[in-house]
């Protein structure tokens, strides 16, 4: 059997919490179960989606790290955002019928595919699902109002120490460390994203490091002062 047509159940799946609606009975449960039309493998590298392609379904991830791009006029490829298991990538696609950007696996991954009429016709019948969509929508404009904010009007210190902060919090979430964790992405991707050169997100990490922060070791980092980085982002952010 194709490992692409193995069903996957949401109510057993243990990132039901993060990327479905919690509080529901047994029966909205079940329902929720043929949600998911098949789970897909995607190898480190492999793109999910391409920019311009019809939008169908929506995708939870189940393991991996994502990346979504678009390629700009000039031919470079421009990091939108950051994705990781048990959050939702492909709402890109709902406004036009199609994708306006790819998402890419940084590493072996694996993803539920949910058909968006689907999703739409259990939405009227488990009105908890429909709410959770809206909130998951509501969450990516916050994200990308973030990041509006990061790339118009922080310096480098503030926009890692704001990445690296955002990247923890999200692991966290996961069961993760709130101190350690490997970067899936580059120093490039990240550069991409932040609006930064490569050199200035290696100087800023170094200085980092120099300033007793953070521990680099390749893509291992360790936070060794989270308050400090929170005090560069709150220079810029009031809570």
């Amino acid at each position: 059997m194709l490992k692409e047509s193995i069903k996957t159940a949401c109510s057993t799946c243990n990132l039901r919490e993060l990327c479905m609606p919690v509080g529901l009975d047994a029966e909205e449960l079940s329902r929720l179960d043929a949600l998911v039309a098949t789970r897909r493998p995607v190898k480190r590298g492999a793109t999910l989606f391409h920019n311009g392609e019809k939008f169908t379904s929506l995708y939870a991830i189940r393991t991996g790290f994502f990346k979504t791009l678009v390629t700009t006029e000039d031919g470079r490829d421009q990091v939108t955002g950051f994705q990781m298991a048990g959050e939702i990538i492909g709402l890109d696609g709902i406004v036009n019928d199609q994708h306006t950007c790819d998402a890419v696996a940084l590493e072996d991954a694996e993803v539920c595919v949910m058909p968006y009429d689907r999703i739409e016709e259990i939405s009227r019948e488990v009105k908890a699902l429909q709410h959770h969509v809206h909130k998951i929508m509501s969450r990516e404009i916050v994200r990308e109002h973030g990041v509006m904010l990061l790339l118009g009007s922080m310096r480098a210190e503030e926009r890692l120490a704001a990445f690296l902060l955002n990247l923890v919090q999200r692991l966290q979430a996961r069961g993760f460390s709130k101190s350690d964790l490997v970067l899936r992405m580059t120093r490039e991707e990240i550069g991409s994203y932040l609006g930064m050169k490569l050199e200035t997100v290696s100087r800023t990490f170094s200085r980092f490091a120099d300033d007793g922060i953070v521990q680099v070791q390749q893509r291992n980092i360790h936070i060794l002062d989270a308050d400090a980085l929170k005090r560069m982002v709150n220079l810029q952010v009031c809570h």
